[in-house]
Formats: structure tokens, C-alpha cells, sequence
């Protein structure tokens, strides 16, 4: 979604009816319970079937997933992301899969009628993962660790073994959330008010602009997830059903241990940069954690597992996370502003995300680098 079209996109609202509809006329499974589910731009249902793609092999059911409206104008960049989260699969990542409609295609562009209006929205039906968010999950050393390195494995074999003919729509210079594009945040300052989050994001985006920006081609590039964050990571727990873990968790339960269940949620992915990714997930594993600021010398050791930094890139690394927490920040304000019914959820990362930025910003770079690499050291002892 390009800087202007987001904040002109139009969010699906479908009945519960029309989304199972849908998955009974193109997937023709029937259809047996329909939940709705959280979601940012596009609009998502958890759904129980059954039928010849229902039965047996996935007992936990699906995701009808619905696109907004520019993103379902962009049939490449949807092709692309869904057979990089096939291949993910393919090759050991718990990543969903798509299901094929009864007509053999993984995505379909229907007309659907929301309110008083009809739109064209892209609607594919994806195998839904069970497990917890992170965000529910106490984390500690060693799985921070855990996530830093599976983010980097997963780039890892993106950018060195994938191969589609879509691959070019991943270049999306004009994408508000590519973090090469935190300048333009200046543009949309204004739903922050003179708040003490516009003046901190206002010098962020200064120092972007004089230290980042000008060194870009210093970075290596690569295919990235994009979005990391504590609602897209799911971990599963062996002590009770999915089920049961999904809507009865109780943190006590957790085992040192957890396997990682799901990656989900691949909208905002493009072709940016390593040190993009390790500094997205990040910011999103220090949201929810009671020591954040020594969160990334966990998540920088564990990445750098698998793709060591450069100098530059870890020099980049600091400011990099701040630019996150400011994308985030400034972009749900400006989104609760269309969409203030849905303001819980859009700012349920922001707002937390709000004290991690400050927090950092008042620490300053040298000594939150002297944590972090002093941690990653620490592995290496």
C-alpha cells in the first residue's frame, strides 16, 4: 500500500453471512462456525468447515482472509506473497497454506457488497495456525533468542532460494510501512497534536534523514517479512489443546520451552533490507516485555546466528528501531481516525510501543548499544 493509498484504502466489512458465503461458493466446503478475527486493514474470519478440503487435514479450519481495497488492486504483489509463505512451508516454516478455490486459483477478486457500497476486494482462504501471540507470552532470554533467529533464517532462504516471475511487485519504494520511507511521516504528524511523541518522532526523522537515508546502499537487500510483531508470531504450548491455549491461556502454564507455531500475516512484505527486519522485530519484541531495553542484545544475537551484520548495519540498528516506533505510533493515529471503532486493536502496539520510544530516546544510542552488544558478547563467552 503506497503513502497516499493508505489512509484512502477502503476496510471490508463483511457480515459473518457473506464471509461464509464466499467460502462455500468458491472453496464449496460448508460451512459450520465463522468467527471474526482482529485486523489491521483487512478484515479476517476464523472459519470451521467441512467438505473435500475440510475434513481431516485441517482440524483447526481456516482463515477467510479479505483485502482492502488497494491491496486487492495489486493481484502480483497478492500472488507473491502467497507463494512465499507456500514455500516457507515447504520448507519447514509453520507458515500457512493457501487453499485453492473449486476453479484450481489461490486468490479470487470478488464484488462484494459493504454498507451502502460495492468494491472489489481479493479474498483467498489460508489454513488457520493454532497457538498464543507473543504478546500473551512472558519471554525470556533464551527465546527472544529463538525469534531473533528464526526471522533471519526465514529471510535467510527468501533471499537466497526463492525464485517467482511476481518477485519484481515486491519492490515497493512507495510502501508507508518500508522503513526507507520514515521521512515521510512528516506528512501526518498532525494526528499526533503537539503531543511529546510529535517533538521525539520529529527529531527521529531528522536524524533519519541526516544518518539513514543517505547510506541505503550500504545495506544488504533482501526479501523480508516486514511485520515480526508480538500479534504475528504464535507459539504453542504442549500442555493443553490449541483450543483450549488459544482462549484459555494462562501464562503460568508456560514452559521455559515453546515451539513456534505460526508466522502469520505477510501483507507487508517487499524487498527492503536485513537490518530492516532484525530492527522491526525488535521494536515489536520490546513492546510487551518487562526489561525492554535489554531485549534487543537477545533478538541482535540470535539473528546474528545466522546473518552477522555489518558494521554499518549495526550501526544503523538503534536509530532503525526508533524509526519503527515511530511508524507505528504515526500511522494508527492517523488510521483511528478513519476506522475509531476499531481504535483498541490499531493502537494495541502503539501505544506501548509510545513508552519503549521515549525510554530509548532518553537513554540515547551509546548507551543502548553498550547493553545490547555487550548481551550479544555475552553468547559468544
Amino acid at each position: 500500500m503506497s503513502i497516499s493509498e493508505k489512509f484512502v484504502s477502503v476496510k471490508p466489512s463483511l457480515s459473518e453471512g457473506q464471509a461464509a458465503e464466499l467460502v462455500t461458493r468458491l472453496f464449496g466446503l460448508k460451512v459450520s462456525a465463522v468467527r471474526p478475527l482482529p485486523s489491521y486493514g483487512d478484515q479476517n474470519f476464523h472459519i470451521l468447515a467441512s467438505g473435500t478440503q475440510g475434513s481431516g487435514d485441517y482440524p483447526n479450519g481456516f482463515v477467510l482472509k479479505v483485502l482492502n481495497s488497494a491491496d486487492s488492486q495489486k493481484p502480483d504483489l497478492v500472488e507473491a506473497q502467497t507463494q512465499i509463505m507456500m514455500f516457507l512451508n515447504d520448507k519447514g516454516f509453520p507458515t500457512p497454506k493457501a487453499i485453492p478455490t473449486i476453479g484450481g486459483r489461490m486468490m479470487s477478486l470478488e464484488t462484494i457488497e459493504c454498507g451502502s457500497e460495492c468494491k472489489q476486494y481479493m479474498v483467498r482462504l489460508l489454513t488457520y495456525l493454532p497457538g498464543i501471540p507473543l504478546a500473551k507470552i512472558p519471554l525470556d532470554q533464551q527465546n527472544l533468542y529463538k525469534v531473533g533467529r528464526i526471522v533471519a533464517q526465514m529471510d535467510k532462504v527468501l533471499q537466497e532460494e526463492f525464485q517467482h516471475v511476481t518477485l519484481k511487485s515486491l519492490h515497493r519504494e512507495d510502501f508507508i510501512w518500508n522503513l526507507s520511507n520514515t521521512h515521510h511521516l512528516e506528512n501526518y504528524l498532525a494526528a499526533l497534536g503537539g503531543s511529546r511523541s510529535c517533538l521525539t518522532i520529529e527529531q527521529v526523522i531528522q536524524q533519519f534523514k541526516a544518518q539513514i537515508f543517505p547510506n541505503l546502499s550500504k545495506f544488504r537487500k533482501s526479501i523480508i517479512h516486514g511485520d515480526p510483531n508480538e500479534q504475528n508470531i504464535l507459539v504453542e504450548l504442549s500442555h493443553s489443546s490449541a483450543e483450549e491455549a488459544l482462549y484459555n491461556f494462562n501464562p503460568t502454564h508456560l514452559q521455559k520451552e515453546f515451539r513456534i507455531s505460526g508466522i502469520l500475516d505477510f501483507g507487508d512484505m517487499s524487498y527492503g533490507c536485513y537490518v530492516f527486519e532484525l530492527a522491526i522485530v525488535i521494536a515489536y519484541m520490546m513492546i510487551e516485555n518487562k526489561d525492554p531495553i535489554s531485549v534487543g542484545g537477545h533478538v541482535l544475537a540470535g539473528f546474528e546466528s545466522v546473518i552477522p551484520l555489518t558494521p554499518e548495519e549495526r550501526d544503523a540498528v538503534f536509530l532503525l528501531v526508533l524509526c519503527r516506533f515511530s511508524q507505528s505510533l504515526v500511522i494508527a493515529r492517523n488510521t483511528v481516525l478513519r476506522y475509531p471503532e476499531n481504535e483498541e486493536y490499531l493502537m494495541s502496539s502503539a501505544k506501548n510501543g509510545c513508552k519503549c520510544l521515549h525510554q530509548l530516546w532518553e537513554l540515547g544510542k551509546e548507551a543502548v548499544e553498550k547493553i545490547w552488544f555487550e548481551i550479544v558478547d555475552s553468547y559468544h563467552r
